[in-house]
C-alpha cells in the first residue's frame, strides 16, 4: 500500500502509470469516502492515460495531522502530493468537496491544472445552518446517525432496490471514517464559497452531474458551469450524487470525450 508523509500528513495514494504523454488525471474524492470509489473508473481508463487517486486528509488510510480547518487544508495536501510525483501539468477529477478542492487548487496554481472535470459539486454547496444541523448530530451520535439519509442522497432509488449489497458496503465506508476527517471537512464545506473565483476558471472545464443527485441538485451544478467561462454541462441519467460508483460506464465515456477534446498542444506529461 503506498504512503508517502507530505507537509507532516501522510496520505494513502495509488498512481496507475501509463504509456505517452498526456497529463495525469488527478482523482479527488468525495466527503466521507475514500478513493476506492474510483475503482470501476479507474479500471476503464487504465493504460489510457497515468492515473493518480489518494484519500483525502481525515479520510480513508490517510492522516487527519493538525486536523481539517479549510479547503486550502485539502488543497495544500493534493498541492504537495502531485509535486512528489514530479508532474507539470494536471488534469484534475473533483466529486463535491473533491471538485472544491480542484477549484482551489486552480485558483493558487493555474500553471499546475491543464482541465478541470468537476463531478456533483458547486461553487457553494448547501448553507451555514444545514451544515451545522449535519456537524451537530454527527459530534453528539456519530456518522451513523446520518447514513441512511446520505445513502438517499449518494444513490438512486433503483440502485437502493437492485444492489443492496453495495450499498450497505458504500454505508460502511461512510461510517468508518475518522470523526475528525469528517467534521472538519464539513466545516471546510460550509465556510467555502467559490462564486467568484469561479468566474476566473480559464481552462477547459467539464461539469457534470447524477439526474438524481439529492446533494448537489443538476440545476446548482448548471450554476457552477454558468459562471465558468466556455465549461461544458452534462447530466448522467440513472445516478445520483456518485456517479463513479452508479454509472461509472457513463461517467468515463463523458471523460474520454472531454480529454480527447483538449489540444495536444495543451497536453503535457
Amino acid at each position: 500500500m503506498p504512503f508517502v508523509t507530505l507537509g507532516g500528513i501522510t496520505l494513502h495514494h495509488r498512481y496507475v502509470d501509463a504509456n505517452g504523454s498526456a497529463a495525469p488525471l488527478v482523482f479527488i474524492n468525495s466527503l466521507g469516502t475514500d478513493f476506492r470509489i474510483w475503482d470501476d473508473v479507474v479500471a476503464r481508463l487504465a493504460g489510457e492515460r497515468p492515473l493518480l487517486l489518494y484519500d483525502k486528509r481525515g479520510h480513508g488510510l490517510s492522516g487527519t495531522g493538525s486536523g481539517v480547518r479549510s479547503i486550502d487544508d485539502h488543497a495544500d495536501d493534493l498541492s504537495a502530493l502531485i509535486d512528489h510525483f514530479g508532474f507539470d501539468r494536471v488534469v484534475l477529477v473533483g466529486l463535491s468537496i473533491g471538485g472544491m478542492v480542484a477549484q482551489r487548487l486552480y485558483a493558487r496554481r493555474p500553471e499546475l491544472v491543464e482541465a478541470l472535470i468537476l463531478s456533483d459539486t458547486a461553487h457553494k454547496i448547501g448553507t451555514a445552518e444545514s451544515w451545522n444541523t449535519r456537524i451537530t448530530a454527527v459530534e453528539r451520535h456519530g456518522i451513523g446517525a446520518i447514513a441512511d439519509g446520505v445513502m438517499k442522497v449518494w444513490f438512486t432509488p433503483d440502485f437502493h432496490a437492485r444492489r443492496p449489497a453495495d450499498l450497505a458496503g458504500c454505508r460502511t465506508m461512510l461510517i468508518r471514517q475518522e470523526l475528525s476527517g469528517y467534521i472538519g471537512s464539513c466545516m471546510a464545506v460550509r465556510d467555502a464559497d467559490f462564486t467568484q473565483s469561479a468566474t476566473h476558471i480559464a481552462v477547459p472545464t467539464l461539469c457534470v452531474v447524477g439526474d438524481q443527485d439529492g446533494s448537489t441538485p443538476p440545476d446548482l451544478v448548471r450554476s457552477l458551469a454558468d459562471l465558468i467561462p466556455g465549461a461544458r454541462f452534462e447530466i448522467i441519467s440513472g445516478a445520483g450524487h456518485i456517479p463513479c460508483i452508479e454509472q461509472p460506464e457513463a461517467l468515463v465515456g463523458l471523460i474520454r470525450d472531454f480529454v480527447a477534446s483538449l489540444s495536444p498542444g495543451e497536453t503535457h506529461g
